[in-house]
C-alpha cells in the first residue's frame, strides 16, 4: 500500500513506478470515486470515436462453396428437388387401392 501526501495546493503525487504500470503520461485523468469508507482512484481512459466506413472489408468468411438462394432454405422446396421413384412415394399402407 501506498500512502500520498496531499500539497497545500491539493495536488497528489503519484510514485512513478506506479505511473508507469498504469500507462500514465504527463496530464492522465483519474477518475475519483467517493465511497463510504474513503476514496478510490481510478485511470479514466478516453474511449476513441472510430468511422465505421473504415471498417468495412476488414472481415471475410471463407468461401464454403456455391451460394444458395433462399429457395434452397425452404424445406417444400427441397422436397421437389428429390428425385420420387414409385416404390419410394409413399408407405404402403397410405397408398391408395389400385382399381382395374
Amino acid at each position: 500500500m501506498v500512502t500520498l501526501l496531499v500539497s497545500s495546493k491539493g495536488q497528489v503525487v503519484l510514485p512513478a513506478a506506479l505511473r508507469r504500470r498504469l500507462g500514465m503520461g504527463a496530464g492522465a485523468r483519474l477518475e475519483v470515486i467517493e465511497e463510504p469508507d474513503g476514496l478510490r482512484l481510478r485511470v479514466a481512459r478516453p474511449v476513441e470515436t472510430v468511422d465505421v466506413s473504415r471498417l468495412a472489408g476488414m472481415v471475410r468468411a471463407p468461401s464454403r462453396g456455391k451460394p444458395r438462394s433462399l429457395e434452397g432454405f425452404d424445406p417444400a422446396h427441397l422436397l421437389k428437388r428429390l428425385p420420387r421413384s414409385r416404390s419410394s412415394a409413399a408407405p404402403p399402407a397410405l397408398r391408395a387401392p389400385r382399381v382395374f
